[in-house]
Parts: C-alpha cells; sequence; structure tokens
C-alpha cells in the first residue's frame, strides 16, 4: 500500500548511527523529514547529505528534526559520513537509518515496481508534528534533491496549519498569502483585517504572524 498525503507515517524501529531508535519515539511533538538513498557513496547522495548538514539550524529553527535511510549497514554508514565531511565541508549531524532488509524502504513504498535492485529508493516524507504525512515526493537518481525548496513547503504547511490560508506559486517566508475560499469575507475582515480582492475568489492578505 502506498502511504499517502494525510495517511498516519508508519511507525518503525530501526538501527542508525546514533543507536537503536523507534521513530515515533524519536520524533516525539516535531515535525520530521524522512529522505533516503539507494545505496552508500553515492555521488549525487554524498552531495545532498552534506546540503542537508549545512542546512540542519533551519530545520531546528523549524522544530523538524531529519533523518536518512540507505539500505546499506551501520558500519558503511560511518564510513562514507567521512567521505561526506571530507568532500561536502560539513560532518553528517543527523541519524542515517540502516536499512539492509528494506524493512521501512518498503513500508514507506519507497522501492518503485519493475525496477531493479534499489536505484530508485530515493524519496522524501515530511510528517507533520501530528504524524501525518504532509508531503512525498520522489526523485530519479540522476536529479539532486533542492532542500531549500523542501525548507519552503515546510515554511506553507505549518504556516497554513495554523492559519485559513494557502500559499501562491513560488511563495518565501514573509510575502502574501491567499485566503482560503471557505472564509467568508466578513469573517476574513475579521480574522485578518485588510485584505485585496482581485477577484472573488482570490484574494491576498499579508502573512498572518
Amino acid at each position: 500500500m502506498a502511504v499517502r498525503l494525510g495517511d498516519d507515517a508508519p511507525n518503525f524501529t530501526a538501527t542508525t548511527t546514533d543507536g537503536e531508535i523507534d521513530f515515533y519515539d524519536w520524533k516525539g511533538d516535531s515535525w520530521a523529514v524522512l529522505f533516503s538513498h539507494p545505496k552508500d557513496f553515492t555521488p549525487v547522495c554524498t552531495t545532498e547529505l552534506g546540503t542537508v548538514a549545512r542546512l540542519k539550524p533551519e530545520f531546528d529553527k523549524r522544530n523538524v528534526k531529519v533523518i536518512g535511510l540507505s539500505v546499506d549497514p551501520v558500519d558503511s554508514h560511518g564510513e562514507w559520513a567521512k567521505d561526506i565531511e571530507e568532500t561536502q565541508g560539513t560532518a553528517v549531524n543527523f541519524p542515517l537509518i540502516a536499512d539492509p532488509e528494506r524493512t521501512v524502504a518498503d513500508l514507506y513504498d519507497m522501492i518503485q515496481p519493475n525496477a531493479s535492485d534499489t536505484n530508485t529508493v530515493r524519496s522524501v516524507f515530511v510528517i507533520g508534528a501530528d504524524n501525518k504525512v504532509k508531503l512525498s515526493l520522489t526523485y530519479p537518481a540522476s536529479t539532486g534533491r533542492n532542500f531549500d525548496e523542501i525548507l519552503r513547503v515546510i515554511d506553507s504547511l505549518q504556516l497554513t496549519a495554523n492559519h485559513k490560508v494557502a500559499t501562491p506559486a513560488d511563495w518565501k517566508q514573509g510575502e502574501d498569502v491567499i485566503i482560503v475560499p471557505a472564509v467568508s469575507d466578513e469573517e476574513a475582515k475579521e480574522r485578518f483585517g485588510e485584505f485585496t480582492t482581485i477577484k472573488p475568489y482570490l484574494r491576498t492578505v499579508p502573512q498572518p504572524k
């Protein structure tokens, strides 16, 4: 069964570079990003892990924990981490799951049908504080993931979880947002004060604090 948006993120126990974890216990009431890799010592993933390590303070600011996954064992992860620090200039500062039996990969439907080996195990899941899946992405092996975009989406998800707004195309933190159609003009005035009506269905307002 595919893991769909709004589903409960499957819980699991796994061995990681930080020891044995229960995913829900490790995550607690934080948000989480779970992102997977086909195997250790792959070039694109090496750059991705270095990027996430550099961006970890940004995830921390948003109360988001990050955790990686590869089908290789923990001792291999440890050796790979040395290469990542050497080539990317940043030590890996978050846990990496060892998934040699593909238990977690299968649980999250990360391995695509009709694909050989594990070359399609390159997924991203953003999981909310309520343990629901908020975003899922699957990338081809040839294309590195854009973690600035993942942070942008998390900003939108966290904002829209607390206010009756949506974010427009290419929105960034601090820019105007859209009032959702279910909110009447009267309610919008109570909630947001002044707003701009472009069309009856398209009303914008400064980002709520």
